[in-house]
């Protein structure tokens, strides 16, 4: 596999584009280092979590492109689209990515603002005088 895997991932108004390449573990967002872009330890955990399922870290260089919602969104919709390259490289990988959850698509977003109301469902303070 010396071809290029891409695959895409979205998280609430984040859109993660992933492109893997064989290599040495390295992973590059919007052409910075993952440790400069996510300094969370936390979040760079996400971003791993598939890879290190299949104990694949180092195995393979990601490039990533990521626009859009906070860094929250962004690292799980980077989760996401990881996962789905992983699957294209190797289809038997889809039963244990499943399992753990990282091939769903998250589909909750932010609910809209409604006419007459403060927020979604908040209604405005109420008295009865």
């Amino acid at each position: 596999m010396a071809e290029m895997i891409n695959a895409l991932g979205r998280r609430k108004a984040a859109v993660a584009r992933v492109y893997l390449t064989e290599g040495s573990g390295k992973i590059t967002i919007n052409k910075r280092d993952l440790v400069e872009y996510f300094p969370s330890e936390l979040i760079q955990f996400v971003v791993k979590q598939p890879l290190n399922l299949l104990g694949v870290a180092d195995k393979y260089d990601i490039k990533v492109n990521v626009y859009g919602g906070g860094y929250t969104g962004q690292s799980q919709a980077l989760r996401l689209a990881i996962a789905r390259a992983l699957v294209k490289i190797n289809a038997e990988d889809k039963k244990a990515l499943r399992a753990e959850g990282f091939i769903t698509r998250d589909a909750r977003v932010v609910e809209r603002k409604k006419p007459g109301r403060p927020k979604a469902r908040r209604r405005f303070q109420f008295s009865k005088r």
